[in-house]
């Protein structure tokens, strides 16, 4: 059985553990192992993690029987509900907890009077075809200026209607 929980404070360990098995995987053959090194450090250490919760990210963990599988962080602004974050350990993908997430995120969308569900996806990363799966399309194609790096992403969005949450 899966839940989604809200992540509290004594989750972020936790969350941190998992993006550093989850991003080696993810991103091994899309950026530099100095890349991965780097953004693990900036923005997955439990200090990085702890300053997004205080920014306004909301964390949620997926479990799996009790196990922490991955993690969604989510962030309203004025029009849309943004997926900041969102990850799975690599021995679940497949199992359609990517799915139960972006389910999760288009329902928190719509209970905070949100129509739009937003993210933003590497270009090289295969997730990009299961966002397409699930709804999202690209609005833009941009190349982000990240300290020493360039983020080059999809910005993809998903109209979010009632009937779509089961």
């Amino acid at each position: 059985m899966i839940t989604i929980e809200l992540a509290e404070q004594s989750d972020i360990r936790s969350i941190s553990n998992m993006a550093h098995i989850i991003w080696p995987v993810t991103y091994g053959e899309i950026l530099s192992q100095d890349q991965i090194d780097f953004m693990l450090e900036k923005s997955y250490t439990v200090e990085g993690l702890a300053e997004s919760m205080v920014n306004g990210q909301f964390f949620y963990v997926l479990k799996e029987d009790g196990i922490g599988q991955g993690f969604i962080a989510l962030r309203t602004l004025e029009d849309r509900v943004r997926i900041e974050k969102i990850y799975l350990m690599p021995n679940v993908q497949g199992k359609g907890f990517g799915k139960a997430l972006i389910d999760f995120a288009s329902e928190k969308t719509l209970l905070k009077g949100k129509g739009i569900l937003e993210l933003n996806v590497n270009r090289n990363n295969p997730a990009y075809h299961f966002y397409l799966k699930q709804g999202f399309e690209v609005i833009e194609t941009i190349d982000i200026p990240y300290y020493d790096y360039v983020l080059n992403d999809y910005v993809m969005q998903m109209k979010v209607k009632a009937s779509a949450v089961s």
